[in-house]
């Protein structure tokens, strides 16, 4: 793999002298996660995950994962947030956003169980129709409810088709030991993996909450694996001011003081799209609390300059961008056209990647003018490897990043905001006093 990371935009935004005022900061919050001593250090086992994973489990899965690709033409995986995004940005970002389009020897695979919508569950059922289907759950709880309510539907579809043979296509990814799932899976015999303890939703992805999806679409775990032990050697092991993900959470944190409250992390390749959405949960989770936090975004280029370019551009000058560039040769080259009825002559004989580089290049210099400070990170491939190294990069910036914005990087208890009330409405056992208040407010705000 080739990554690079450059400031070479933000010259005019960040001094050298801002960067001497931040960096011992960002060495007291390099210590605070290297030696698991901050607020939520509990939540740090994802550290040393890419060295330390239990291996039994490890071979496990990926014995289940070729059974699944043997016997089902459609893999479901149930799952929200942190139980499904990761799994789904690694297919995208090895496998293409096209995966389930393309000709392959493995199954296709939809992900459910991250929204309430009764028409998206009938699609996914429709798409069932006439194929084998397997299932994977993932829910440390098992109570949560979308992934439940998927889980119950599907399952129940699952075993009128096969019957008791059912059991034999549900795969469950939840606690070692407690948790709705948990008797489930052992009273029906479904094989199960274990999310661990200390290693939160967002930051799961290469633990077994990931990897069943991931080995299923015939991404190599073993490669993954590497890319994030590359990272962790890199910037896990010491701290020095030449470090990326130091560097990169010293420059976010002196933007947001600097007035820059939003971030968009920005791609060249659509298949970056599930990976933007991976990292703004990331980031989004883990540092949007007690009143702080960059608003994390995202946006595809070129497509997007052509409906946000025009308020990047021009907007308020709240925002910076991360911009990975993927810049991957493909030897795709243009033809040249007698008529040149569409002006296009000028781009012949250059390949479409190249185009799209200038395009990438003549993006920055015009964000930058109009005072939207860019961080640059370039990749030349996409594959298993790239994307453990880019997932590791991200989450040990993002742990210092928290640390050094002085919030907790690893809870989240804002997330239950939402639930409270619509368990209440929903007149879940255990909520009928704020049903009773939340009914009354209702009244008051309908007359």
């Amino acid at each position: 793999m080739a990554f690079s990371f450059s400031d070479r935009y933000l010259g005019k935004f960040i001094s050298s002298f801002d960067y001497a005022a931040v960096i011992d900061e960002a060495k007291y919050a390099f210590d605070l996660v290297k030696n698991k001593n901050g607020q939520g250090s509990d939540f740090l086992g994802w550290v040393n995950l890419p060295y330390d994973h239990d291996m039994e489990e490890y071979e496990r899965i990926k014995k289940a994962a070729k059974k699944i690709q043997d016997t089902c033409d459609v893999f479901l995986v149930i799952g929200i947030g942190g139980s499904y995004l990761g799994a789904r940005a690694a297919v995208e970002f090895v496998k293409g956003n096209l995966y389930n389009e393309k000709k392959k020897d493995t199954p296709n695979i939809y992900f459910i169980g991250n929204d309430i919508s009764s028409s998206h569950m009938r699609d996914v059922i429709e798409l069932c129709e006439g194929k084998d289907v397997c299932i994977n759950v993932i829910s440390k709880s098992g109570t949560t409810t979308e992934p439940g309510i998927a889980f119950r539907v599907l399952r129940s579809m699952l075993e009128k088709k096969y019957g008791a043979a059912a059991n034999e296509r549900i795969f469950v990814t939840t606690d070692a030991k407690k948790g709705a799932l948990r008797p489930q899976a052992e009273e029906y015999k479904y094989e199960s993996f274990v999310v661990p303890d200390d290693i939160g939703g967002r930051y799961s992805v290469l633990s077994a909450v990931g990897l069943l999806p991931i080995a299923v679409a015939g991404i190599d775990l073993d490669e993954m694996f590497e890319g994030a032990k590359a990272a962790a050697d890199k910037y896990s092991k010491n701290f020095n001011e030449t470090n990326e993900c130091v560097k990169y959470a010293c420059i976010r944190n002196l933007l947001l003081r600097k007035g820059k409250n939003i971030e968009l992390l920005a791609s060249n390749d659509p298949s970056m799209t599930m990976f933007c959405e991976w990292w703004k949960q990331l980031y989004g989770e883990s540092e949007g609390k007690d009143g702080k936090g960059l608003y994390p975004a995202s946006v595809i280029y070129s497509t997007d300059l052509h409906s946000l370019g025009q308020y990047i551009q021009e907007g308020q000058r709240t925002l910076f961008e991360t911009v990975i560039n993927v810049n991957i040769e493909d030897n795709f080259v243009i033809e040249a056209d007698k008529t040149n009825a569409d002006g296009l002559n000028f781009v012949a004989g250059k390949t479409i990647n190249y185009v799209n580089q200038q395009a990438v290049l003549g993006t920055a210099l015009a964000h930058v003018d109009g005072n939207v400070p860019n961080i640059a990170i370039e990749i030349t491939s996409r594959n298993a490897y790239d994307f453990g190294y880019l997932v590791y990069f991200f989450e040990f910036a993002c742990a210092v990043s928290g640390y050094m914005l002085g919030i907790n990087p690893f809870n989240q208890p804002g997330v239950e905001a939402y639930k409270k009330n619509m368990f209440a409405l929903l007149g879940k056992p255990g909520y009928e006093e704020a049903t009773k208040s939340i009914n009354e407010r209702l009244e008051k705000l309908s007359k």
